[in-house]
């Protein structure tokens, strides 16, 4: 069914409207049960926020930020800033403090929520920044004047109504993640946000009996478009994950029909299902290798023999219903965003039973650009262009005959970045069409492939173009590796920093009865890793094989800034602390 709103604030009112009595938000309490918001009730929510930032000064054009994870009080943030014309801000908890200063000062923003984890230290930052003039807590007791409770209170007393807000009209700032220098205040407006929603949804049967666990944090683009705006545009229900730690638990508790991810949630599920399978009988093992393999077989659209189509009954009975099941047994089908999804876990996954839907975009494009979805879909790819947008591959910056940067164009693409008009223009084409920097090719049935990024892209000393990202994910597929990096720009070829699995590799140690005194320097364990990289590297290419590699135990992380809020490498913080470690290989 059609959809048509202006703007966020047009869509929330209509769907409190038509689901009015719906369970919009679930959020989990101290007992492990689950409580829920209503469509009606999370509206009223809204309603007081937004008069209690009109009584703060708020008015059309202001900025507001939120440093918060996911919550119903995020949500009603957001909302409320929209309902006024003001424009939200969201940043993340994980950043670096140094990141809130930047970003509250190049915003301009004048009131900013923050969650118990973050509020002391963003009052401490907010002191610095003259332009902002209230911090409230999201967390405060209702007796402090700066408390949520206390803001929609005061709302609730002088409401405001929902103003005449335009498609045209910004509606947030959302800061790219900053692999390098400060983040980019990316402006999107209602009409970007609004087509992405309504061409995504065209292309996924979603209703209001739909239900999602939400974990992607919606202070990016991807979480925001992908679950949030596009749930709530169906009246789907939404539970809010508390903890990462705890998410196969609450899949399990929740049992969502439909779930947005990263393919880093896909790999652990990858891993894991292998990991208890190598501790099952040599009989179930080799029942459950030989039905991937027929799923994926049965997927590819070729036919099964008999005794392949029993087996594969068989596993789907004794161990693939067990495996859904743990993740509520509900899902109809997941979809995949953010990073590359490899191949191998993609079809790995399918043949579970839980279809595995790939896409494409960026923050520049509200995110989505493309996507594979029912009917239309090649595991490996990332889809075809949403309905409005269009994409076209500039060969000229590699001279290849296919493969080159990917130009987006549609209703989707910023405006531009914030108080950044050079860095615009590079990027932003006469026509608004965007440069992505990110390198594919467009297949003869309008799906397209990834297959690196230019700005990570390097040069061997022989001359050969090096991707890493791709190659990187793959190699994470090992259960005895928990990150990587490749390194090579100007030297003869590749080396690796591979961040180990210890537990794994303990284990590894104890099956195998071998005594490892140090990890990194056993031999017995550097021969594991050599052979991980072979066999995951199997496909590279010669010149693309790490032909040394560096062991590290320490992960890459949001928290030791080696990892942007959307999971992506911070190459140069690497470097900062590993360089002259992959430097020394070239010389041993």
């Amino acid at each position: 069914m059609a959809q048509s709103f202006e703007s966020l604030a047009e869509l929330l009112e209509q769907s409190a409207d038509k689901f009015k009595n719906n369970d919009m938000f679930g959020t989990k309490q101290p007992d492990g049960s689950w409580k829920w918001l209503s469509y009606g009730d999370f509206r009223k929510l809204v309603a007081d926020c937004r008069g209690g930032l009109a009584s703060l000064g708020v008015r059309a054009g202001d900025r507001v930020a939120i440093v918060a994870d996911n919550c119903v009080e995020w949500a009603a943030a957001c909302f409320a800033s929209y309902g006024l014309g003001a424009q939200f801000v969201p940043m993340y908890p994980a950043q670096p403090e140094k990141e809130w200063e930047y970003i509250l000062s190049d915003s301009g923003s004048k009131v900013v929520f923050a969650s118990a984890a973050c509020y002391d230290r963003l009052k401490q930052v907010a002191a610095r920044v003259p332009n902002v003039e209230r911090v409230i807590g999201i967390d405060l007791p209702a007796s402090d004047p700066s408390s949520f409770a206390a803001l929609q209170a005061a709302g609730a007393k002088a409401p405001v109504p929902v103003g005449d807000v335009k498609g045209e009209d910004v509606a947030a700032l959302i800061y790219t993640s900053g692999t390098t220098g400060n983040p980019k205040g990316v402006i999107l407006t209602h009409k970007n946000f609004c087509s992405n929603v309504v061409a995504s949804g065209s292309r996924f049967h979603f209703d209001a009996n739909d239900r999602a666990l939400c974990f992607l944090p919606w202070a990016h683009s991807y979480g925001q478009t992908a679950e949030l705006y596009t749930f709530i545009s169906f009246g789907a229900a939404m539970a809010i994950n508390d903890e990462i730690p705890k998410l196969v638990d609450n899949l399990a508790a929740v049992k969502p029909s439909v779930l947005v991810a990263v393919p880093r949630i896909f790999n652990r599920i990858y891993d894991r299902v292998n990991k208890q399978m190598d501790e099952r009988p040599a009989l179930i093992k080799k029942l459950f290798l030989s039905a991937i393999q027929s799923a994926t077989k049965k997927s590819q659209g070729r036919s099964l023999s008999l005794l392949e189509s029993w087996g594969l009954a068989l596993a789907n009975a004794l161990i693939f219903k067990k495996v859904r099941a743990r993740f509520g047994g509900r899902l109809r089908f997941v979809v995949s965003g953010s990073a590359a999804l490899s191949p191998e876990v993609a079809q790995f996954i399918d043949a579970l039973g839980i279809d595995v839907y790939e896409g494409y975009g960026l923050t520049e494009t509200s995110p989505v650009a493309t996507t594979n979805y029912p009917g239309n879909r090649k595991i490996g790819s990332v889809g075809k262009a949403l309905p409005g947008v269009s994409i076209r591959i500039d060969t000229s910056v590699t001279g290849e005959e296919k493969n080159g940067e990917i130009i987006i164009s549609g209703p989707n693409v910023m405006q531009g970045y914030y108080n950044r008009p050079e860095e615009t223009a590079q990027v932003l084409l006469p026509d608004g069409s965007f440069r992505t920097g990110d390198l594919g090719y467009l297949d003869s049935d309008g799906f397209l492939y990834i297959t690196g990024r230019i700005k990570e892209q390097y040069k061997l000393e022989t001359g050969k173009y090096v991707a890493p990202s791709h190659l990187e994910e793959q190699l994470k597929l090992s259960r005895y590796i928990l990150n990587v990096m490749l390194y090579g720009a100007n030297k003869p070829y590749n080396v690796a920093l591979v961040v180990v699995d210890l537990e794994a590799i303990e284990a590894w140690a104890k099956e195998n009865q071998v005594t490892v005194d140090n990890l990194l320097e056993s031999e017995a364990v550097r021969t594991l890793i050599k052979e991980e990289i072979a066999r995951y590297g199997s496909d590279f290419k010669n010149y693309e094989r790490p032909v040394k590699f560096l062991l590290i135990t320490e992960d890459f992380t949001q928290e030791n800034d080696m990892l942007t809020p959307s999971m992506k490498l911070k190459r140069r913080n690497v470097l900062a602390k590993y360089e002259s470690q992959l430097e020394a290989l070239y010389r041993s």
